[in-house]
C-alpha cells in the first residue's frame, strides 16, 4: 500500500461522497475560512470538531463539519466567545434540537391518538361519560386586610 502526502490525496479524492456531499482536506478548509491548519486541529483537540479520517489519518472535513466551523468562528471572531463558551453554545444547540426532534415525535404521537381515537367512536364516549353539573357559587372573598399608612404602627396595637 503506497504511503505518503500523495497517497492519502488520491485516497480522499478517490472515497465517495457521503450523503450531505463533498468532503475536504484540512488545507483546503484553512484556506476556505482564512484560518492557520493549527487552528483546526486545536479545535479538533478541544472536541469542537469531529473530521472523519482517511486510512491513512487524513482529516477529512464534511459539509456539516463546515457549517460547524462557521458557527465556530462566528461566535469567536464576531461575538468574542472563548473555546469554553463554544463549547457550552454548541451542546446547548444541540440538546435544543435533540428536544425540539422529541416534541415533534410527541406531536406526532397525540395526533395518531387522536385520530385513532375519533375513528373508534371515542367522542360519543366522552360525552355521555361526563356528567354536567351546574355553575357552582364562587366562594365568598376573605376580608381584606389594609396596610398601616405610618411605618410606626405596628398592625393590632393600640393608636397613639
Amino acid at each position: 500500500m503506497p504511503r505518503g502526502r500523495r497517497a492519502e490525496r488520491a485516497a480522499a479524492a478517490a472515497r465517495p461522497a457521503s450523503a450531505t456531499g463533498r468532503f475536504y482536506m484540512i488545507s483546503v478548509v484553512a484556506s476556505m475560512f482564512d484560518i492557520h491548519p493549527q487552528t483546526l486541529r486545536l479545535y479538533e483537540r478541544e472536541g469542537l470538531l469531529k473530521p472523519s479520517r482517511t486510512d491513512g489519518n487524513t482529516r477529512l472535513y464534511s459539509e456539516d463539519d463546515l457549517k460547524e466551523l462557521e458557527v465556530i468562528l462566528n461566535l469567536t471572531r464576531d461575538l468574542g466567545v472563548n473555546l469554553a463558551g463554544v463549547e457550552i453554545v454548541l451542546n446547548m444547540r444541540r440538546k435544543m434540537e435533540q428536544m425540539q426532534g422529541e416534541v415533534s415525535e410527541f406531536v406526532e404521537y397525540v395526533r395518531h391518538e387522536l385520530v385513532r381515537a375519533k375513528a373508534e367512536g371515542w367522542e360519543d364516549r366522552f360525552e355521555k361519560a361526563l356528567v354536567k353539573l351546574p355553575p357552582s357559587p364562587l366562594p365568598p372573598r376573605a376580608a381584606k386586610v389594609e396596610e398601616p399608612t405610618d411605618p410606626k404602627v405596628v398592625p393590632g396595637s393600640p393608636k397613639p
